[in-house]
């Protein structure tokens, strides 16, 4: 028990484990777990540690895994995003299904797919009406990106069926051939169609 003439705990040193057991903490865990881990990463998996950029000419124009806000009637375009397709805001609406502004906007977005694309709105697909959860997801389905092909084509001047063709080359099968859905990758899709001669 301690008394008035007692020296305090810090007094005794009780501050030097303390510190010593901080400092160890934030250089090993902050710095060189850190350190170690991304330089691993770079070693291991170059291209995807450095963003996974996407060249056209030998010059970066976009990383393979963030959309881009295509509007050109020449390119395929993205799902909506929330966050404007910026990586520095990258969110969802976070509405519910059932929020009145969000079924609004939803029937918005297919009125314009569907008016852009020349198709009924019955036969938009989802992925094209609906935002992702981080408003950066390049992917969009098979079907949001056959129902482009029309429109893409006419604006090239190519054929419906070397578009199709295209756009059956770029898509992506599940993982391991189990995971996920079949998918294509906006951003890759764009820059094969105009690598086209």
């Amino acid at each position: 028990m301690q008394t008035s003439s007692s020296p305090p705990l810090i007094a005794r040193g009780a501050w030097r484990p303390a510190l010593t057991m901080a400092a160890v903490a934030l250089l090993g865990c902050g710095f060189l777990y850190s350190a170690s881990v991304a330089s691993l990463g770079s070693l291991l998996f170059p291209h995807q540690a450095a963003g996974s950029i996407l060249l056209r000419d030998g010059k970066p124009v976009a990383s393979r895994w963030v959309a881009q806000p295509f509007a050109d009637a020449r390119y395929f375009h993205p799902r909506p995003s929330a966050a404007n397709y910026d990586p520095m805001a990258a969110a969802g609406s976070n509405q519910s299904l059932t929020n009145p502004d969000l079924i609004k906007t939803i029937d918005a977005q297919i009125t314009a797919v569907a008016a852009r694309e020349g198709i009924a709105p019955s036969q938009v697909p989802a992925d094209l009406a609906t935002r992702s959860g981080s408003g950066l997801d390049p992917h969009i389905s098979p079907a949001a990106a056959q129902v482009q092909v029309a429109r893409v084509a006419d604006a090239r001047g190519l054929t419906a069926a070397a578009v199709a063709a295209l756009v059956e080359r770029t898509t992506e099968a599940p993982l391991f051939g189990l995971l996920g859905q079949p998918r294509v990758n906006v951003v890759e899709l764009n820059l094969a169609l105009d690598a086209l001669p």
